[in-house]
C-alpha cells in the first residue's frame, strides 16, 4: 500500500479523532453547542472555499444539486454533529468516538434498504459484532457509558449513515470536495438559526475560546477533509476506510492523555468489537 497515501489518511483520522476532546474542552470553557458548531462550520467553510478556490476546483452547484447539497448539510450533517456534541455531555470523548464509529455498519444496512444492495451473512455478522461491542461497553462500564449517551450517539451514527447514503444516491456525479463546500455552510446556517432562536449563540469572548473553535474548524474539520481525499486518491476507497478505523483509537488515547479519561478493560474489548465489525463489513462481500 502507498505509504504517503496511508499517512495522509492517518493524519485525517487523527484530525477527526481530536473532535471529541476539543468538544469536551469547549464545553468546559462554557461554549454552547450552537456556538461551537456555528463557528466550526463557518470557519471550516472559509478554509475549504479558500483552498478549493486556490486550486481552481471550487464551483457553485446549481438547481437541484445546490438544494440537495445545502439540505444535506442543514439537516443531515447538522443533526449528526449536534447529537455527537450532545453525547459528550453524558460520556467521555473516547466512548463517544467508539460508539459513533458504528456508522459504517449502518451505512451498509442503509444501502441495503435504500439502494437495493444485498444483505449478506457478513453484513449481519458485522452489525451484530459492532452492536455487541457497544452493549459490552454499556453493560460492563455503566458509570462511564451513560445509557442516554449511548442512545444519543447511536442516533448520531444512524443519522450519519443516512447522510452518507443520501449523498451517494442523490449526488453521485458531484465531486465530494465540492459537495463538502456546500454541506458546511448549510450546517452553519442551521446552527446560526438554532442558536439565535434559543438565545444560545454567542461570540467566543477570549483568546482561548477562539483558539478552541479555530482548532475544531481547522484541525478537526477542514484539515482531515483534505488529507482524507488526498489519501483516498492514492490508496483507494476500501483501503482508506480500513485505515480510518484508527480514528476512535486516537480519540480514546487523546481522551486519556489530555482529559485523564479512564481506559477500562471493557472499553478496550468493546472498542475492539466495534472496530472488528467495521473491518468485517469493509473487507469482504460474502
Amino acid at each position: 500500500m502507498d505509504r504517503a497515501g496511508t499517512a495522509l489518511v492517518l493524519v485525517s483520522a487523527a484530525g477527526f479523532g481530536t473532535l471529541g476532546v476539543l468538544g469536551e474542552l469547549a464545553a468546559d470553557a462554557g461554549l454552547s453547542i450552537p456556538t461551537v458548531l456555528a463557528f466550526r462550520f463557518l470557519l471550516a467553510t472559509l478554509v475549504v472555499w479558500l483552498v478549493l478556490g486556490a486550486r481552481g476546483r471550487l464551483h457553485l452547484l446549481e438547481g437541484r444539486a445546490l438544494a440537495v447539497g445545502v439540505a444535506l448539510g442543514a439537516v443531515g450533517y447538522a443533526a449528526m454533529s449536534g447529537l455527537f456534541f450532545w453525547g459528550l455531555e453524558f460520556m467521555t470523548a473516547g466512548l463517544v468516538g467508539i460508539v459513533l464509529y458504528t456508522y459504517p455498519v449502518f451505512v451498509v444496512g442503509a444501502a441495503a434498504v435504500r439502494l437495493d444492495e444485498p444483505v449478506t451473512r457478513r453484513t449481519v455478522a458485522s452489525l451484530g459484532t459492532a452492536l455487541a461491542g457497544v452493549a459490552l461497553v454499556t453493560g460492563a462500564d455503566p458509570a462511564g457509558a451513560d445509557p442516554r449517551g449511548i442512545a444519543v450517539v447511536l442516533a448520531a451514527a444512524v443519522v450519519y449513515a443516512g447522510y452518507i447514503t443520501a449523498s451517494r444516491s442523490a449526488l453521485a456525479t458531484v465531486d465530494p470536495q465540492v459537495l463538502t463546500a456546500h454541506v458546511l455552510p448549510g450546517a452553519a446556517a442551521s446552527y446560526l438559526v438554532v442558536g439565535t432562536a434559543t438565545g444560545r449563540l454567542a461570540t467566543p469572548a477570549t483568546d482561548y475560546e477562539w483558539a478552541l473553535v479555530a482548532a475544531i474548524a481547522v484541525v478537526a474539520t477542514a484539515l482531515p477533509i483534505f488529507t482524507f481525499f488526498a489519501g483516498l486518491r492514492r490508496i483507494g476507497a476500501s483501503n482508506a476506510s480500513i485505515v480510518s478505523t484508527a480514528e476512535p483509537v486516537i480519540t480514546l488515547l487523546l481522551g486519556a492523555a489530555v482529559l485523564g479519561e479512564p481506559i477500562t478493560p471493557a472499553t478496550v474489548v468493546g472498542g475492539a468489537l466495534v472496530l472488528g465489525g467495521v473491518l468485517l463489513v469493509q473487507t469482504g462481500t460474502d
